[in-house]
């Protein structure tokens, strides 16, 4: 194992301190490794399937922002699975939008979406997945179904 130094600012070491201490890293070196293997994982492989989640709180006051996603959305249909909206107080919506397709089309979505004026926070939650069709009978009249392998 090869030995680096890196140079980072004391708030960024407090919170790498606080999740050793949350996670319960042995050490330092150990959350870094994990958050290294995260990424690398996350991007590794940019066309293959997955599920995702989006959630994000809008102003949904700014002028025409509700229309821009809901048309963002549409022109996706090929991605979005389902959408869901909570009323959070008289300005602040929460969507819950449900994904499915290439990882690097779902982070594009996602991309576009979130970095609307008026949108505030923001979560995309990728699970890779191979996806298979498959058709088969269950007496009832023969239908497909989506399988989900992570």
């Amino acid at each position: 194992m090869d030995r680096i130094t890196i140079t980072i600012d004391e708030a960024l070491l407090a919170t790498i301190d606080a999740l050793v201490a949350e996670k319960g890293y042995g050490s330092r070196s150990e959350a870094i490794r994990d958050l290294v293997r995260a990424a690398a994982k996350r991007d590794a492989a940019p066309e293959l399937p997955c599920i995702a989640t989006l959630s994000y709180v809008y102003d949904h006051a700014v002028r025409g922002l509700a229309q821009r996603l809901a048309q963002a959305q549409h022109d996706h249909h090929d991605l979005v699975v389902a959408i869901q909206q909570v009323q959070l107080d008289h300005q602040a919506r929460l969507e819950i939008v449900v994904l499915r397709g290439p990882s690097d089309a779902v982070r594009r979505f996602a991309d576009s979406v979130t970095s609307q004026r008026g949108v505030r926070h923001h979560a995309l939650h990728l699970v890779p997945a191979r996806l298979e069709e498959t058709r088969h009978d269950h007496g009832a009249g023969a239908h497909r179904h989506l399988h989900v392998h992570a």
